[in-house]
């Protein structure tokens, strides 16, 4: 199974703002957001569909359909601010710990990290039978995390890295 952590590309999505610049072609050049429909407005070839898509692949498909108008345009896509990642990339715990909680992804994040920030397991948590919930191809993925190896015997074969949108879920045990 495959728990690494790279967010190998960023994906432009609504509510990013993006800089458009064609060198030698100021008049060309825009800040533009990202609007729902995913598409952005660009100066001589209109609306482009935005979202979905990487910088370089946006950056490419604008020099291409420039190219009808002037000669040899070079492009680049600057994303000037990440509004649609606000919430996608946000790493969940729940259930029994001490303080639910949503927060932004940060590199090199842990298992461990994600529960020692929601202040820890509460005292009827089943460790062993923590859940981290991952979305691989469209699919929820549930990944079984041994909480009381990791914070009580030191065996951190389950600390994987988190990913964003990664939800951890520690149940409560029955009694």
């Amino acid at each position: 199974m495959n728990t690494s952590t790279s967010v190998d590309r960023y994906v432009l999505g609504a509510t990013d703002v993006v800089q458009v610049s064609v060198w030698r072609n100021e008049d060309l050049s825009v800040s533009v957001p990202v609007r729902p429909d995913g598409m952005i407005s660009v100066p001589l070839i209109g609306d482009v569909q935005a979202s979905g898509r990487t910088p370089t692949d946006l950056a490419n498909d604008i020099e291409e359909q420039l190219a009808r108008y002037i000669r040899e345009p070079n492009v680049s896509v600057v994303v000037t601010s990440m509004g649609s990642h606000e919430y996608n990339d946000r790493v969940r715990v729940t259930g029994a710990v001490q303080q639910p909680m949503s927060v932004p992804h940060r590199a090199g994040m842990t298992v461990l990290d994600v529960v020692l920030g929601a202040g820890g397991a509460t005292p009827f948590a089943s460790l062993n039978n923590a859940m981290l919930y991952r979305k691989i191809d469209g699919d929820v993925v549930a990944i079984p995390i041994r909480l009381e190896d990791i914070l009580n015997d030191g065996d951190v074969r389950t600390n994987y890295a988190i990913r964003p949108g990664d939800i951890l879920s520690v149940p409560e045990r029955s009694f």
